[in-house]
């Protein structure tokens, strides 16, 4: 049974889903914004609040963490640390959007957009 279980298996194992999560994030550090399906989307959003939340406490711990989590990409933790985390820093939480678009044409998939929500900080 699947009581508790708290994640999507995206129909892959457990290693490849690791790294596409990894390769998502990667890439909506760096662009602010990207377009993936609906299930993938879902997942990436628990994925980066998580990331998002460790790298507010800026330490040495935490950034060796998400170097980690990030598959040792030091300019995403870089960028994560420095320009997306401080614009956080008075949000506990809903640091992500996703805002679904339809159906992709070719394979009929729901689409969606990630993106991090604008924060000004004053």
């Amino acid at each position: 049974m699947r009581h508790r279980k708290g994640y999507k298996t995206l129909s892959i194992d457990g290693e490849r889903r690791k790294h596409l999560l990894r390769n998502l994030a990667i890439s909506l550090i760096e662009n602010e914004r990207i377009k993936t399906t609906d299930a993938k989307a879902r997942e990436l959003v628990r994925f980066i609040s998580k990331l998002i939340t460790m790298a507010k406490n800026d330490n040495l711990s935490s950034r060796r963490r998400a170097l980690s989590k990030l598959n040792n990409n030091k300019k995403a933790v870089r960028k994560l640390f420095d320009n997306i985390a401080p614009r956080f820093a008075s949000r506990n939480g809903g640091y992500v959007r996703r805002i679904k678009l339809g159906y992709r044409k070719g394979d009929a998939a729901p689409v969606s957009i990630v993106e991090f929500v604008e924060e000004d900080n004053q």
